[in-house]
């Protein structure tokens, strides 16, 4: 039995080594090409022989051959993705209490209508979205982006709901008794309790505005309203290979600030998800 555990062991420590090398090697790779000189796809070495900073100036100077409004971009997708956060938390935060507290009629109708929708990909309703979007007379704006990441936030209310059904009832009880009302209730005692869960949400879609890519390819035309995926995207295709390591810096910055929230949040991320995933 020990050598069979030893076996299975090595096994899992062999496939939790190759899933790293898996991982790690790309993201190196980008960082690594972002700093080399040129701007050639491919090098001899993975390591450049000289480190060079040009690719990260040339993102923010201007530059006649290029004109890249990477500043822009950046701006456009910082303000879409907060605002995105912010409408999307509260709106699933709103919901998943409404759905652990309350009964009324249609609610378990409800729960499984948002569970059977969550189960499909957004961007199946993308010709749906885009003929709404068109007869509202939002193409083209950043503000359609805000509003389709916020209705699809709230179909990502199960694992709020389980938080809130972890929290006692007691407290909102005790609260009634004393004189509270629902909202004193939920804005004084339920969201301080809900700060893991909170941060989980926000977290999770300000990461899904800043990096998606479809819907604001299919909603943004002019340049000077893309989003850095966009852009990025269309800095490849339109010079083709030639300007990887320029992709390279710009992609590197992209994932700048969602690594920094990961680190940061790391522990109200890991018990706002454990947490809701006690109950259902």
């Amino acid at each position: 039995m020990r050598k069979q555990q030893r076996i299975k062991l090595v096994f899992s420590y062999i496939l939790l080594v190759l899933i790293a090398i898996g991982c790690i090697y790309p993201a190196l790779w980008i960082i690594l090409s972002s700093l080399k000189e040129g701007d050639s796809l491919y090098s001899e070495t993975l390591i450049p022989q000289k480190l060079t900073l040009e690719h990260y100036m040339d993102l923010f100077r201007s530059q006649s051959d290029k004109d890249l409004p990477y500043l822009k971009w950046y701006w456009n997708t910082l303000k879409i993705a907060i605002t995105s956060m912010i409408l999307g938390t509260l709106f699933q935060v709103l919901t998943a209490y409404a759905m652990s507290r309350f009964r009324f009629k249609g609610r378990q109708t409800m729960m499984s209508l948002v569970l059977i929708l969550g189960m499909f990909p957004g961007f199946m309703s993308m010709i749906a979205v885009y003929v709404i979007l068109l007869q509202m007379n939002l193409l083209n704006s950043p503000w359609a982006l805000v509003l389709v990441y916020t209705s699809g936030a709230a179909l990502g209310m199960f694992v709020a709901k389980g938080f809130f059904d972890t929290i006692p009832r007691a407290l909102e009880e005790s609260a009634l008794l004393d004189g509270a009302s629902h909202f004193q209730i939920f804005s004084r005692i339920i969201l301080p309790l809900s700060m893991p869960i909170i941060t989980y949400i926000a977290l999770t879609t300000f990461a899904g505005a800043w990096v998606d890519f479809i819907f604001a390819r299919l909603i943004l035309r002019s340049r000077e309203n893309w989003t850095l995926a966009v852009g990025l995207y269309e800095l490849v295709n339109t010079y083709s290979s030639t300007e990887f390591t320029l992709f390279a810096a710009g992609s590197v910055l992209v994932a700048l600030p969602i690594t920094l929230l990961y680190m940061f949040l790391q522990r109200f991320l890991v018990h706002g998800l454990t947490a809701g995933a006690t109950k259902g």
